[in-house]
């Protein structure tokens, strides 16, 4: 087959490779971090200052879904991921939330990893775009996250 230029490989776009170069750093923070307590709540302040960063209905949805895991999902563990306010259960990432303006995106995404317990049937969504935070959606969300951590 002929290699033409619409199948060549381009590589990491600069948006990602700075997402990865964020995760580094961010392991490198949390191992120089001394006690459990210390750590938890570093990386809590670290996730707030993260979102205060974002700008516009960014900021304000990274906020609303903030409130809405502290108060559906306490069990999860605020830390960054990839530059991402992230929520964690025993060290893993179960949620996450990701600006428009990250990967310069049409809209916010709702993001869970596998360690989610959302399993419907033989398929189910894992993210969700966010244009805004309704009461509609604080309402799925909600259920989303008390599903995600039983």
């Amino acid at each position: 087959m002929s290699n033409t230029g619409s199948d060549k490989y381009e590589g990491f776009s600069a948006e990602e490779r700075a997402a990865m170069k964020e995760h580094a750093q961010e392991q490198k923070t949390a191992a120089r971090r001394s006690s459990k307590a210390d750590k938890a709540e570093l990386a809590e302040q670290d996730v707030l200052a993260k979102i205060a960063e974002m700008e516009g209905t960014d900021r304000v949805m990274a906020e609303q879904v903030h409130a809405l895991v502290t108060a559906n999902a306490p069990r999860l563990a605020p830390k960054l991921w990839y530059g991402m306010p992230a929520y964690a259960l025993d060290g893993k990432i179960v949620c996450f939330f990701q600006s428009a303006a990250k990967f310069k995106a049409r809209y916010a995404t709702l993001g869970f990893n596998d360690q989610a317990q959302l399993d419907e049937g033989s398929m189910w969504a894992t993210a969700f775009a966010l244009t805004e935070v309704t009461p509609e959606a604080e309402e799925q969300i909600a259920a989303l996250l008390k599903r995600a951590v039983d």
